[in-house]
């Protein structure tokens, strides 16, 4: 079962942001996002969903450093990025 990602004009715009502020976290963002489409349970993505003012989002995190906030709609499969930084950013 495939995941389709959808990344809106926002997200692209703090993903460009955080790429430039974090490019050694090119490589495995690439790596986590493709991991994602596949299988958004896979262990290493560590998914969880988030509490207080974020609770209508989950999480999956690209190392120990950096996060992606998402929007998870399992009934049509799709995957919505929100934010992307490291947890003091996004949460």
């Amino acid at each position: 079962m495939s995941y389709k990602i959808i990344r809106t004009d926002e997200y692209f715009k703090k993903l460009k942001k955080f790429i430039k502020k974090h490019p050694d976290a090119l490589e495995r963002y690439v790596k986590a996002i493709e991991l994602l489409e596949i299988d958004p349970f896979h262990p290493s993505l560590r998914l969880h969903k988030l509490q207080g003012k974020l609770n209508a989002f989950h999480s999956i995190s690209i190392n120990l450093k950096y996060r992606i906030v998402i929007d998870f709609i399992l009934t049509e499969q799709e995957i919505i990025p929100v934010d992307i930084g490291t947890h003091d950013e996004v949460y």
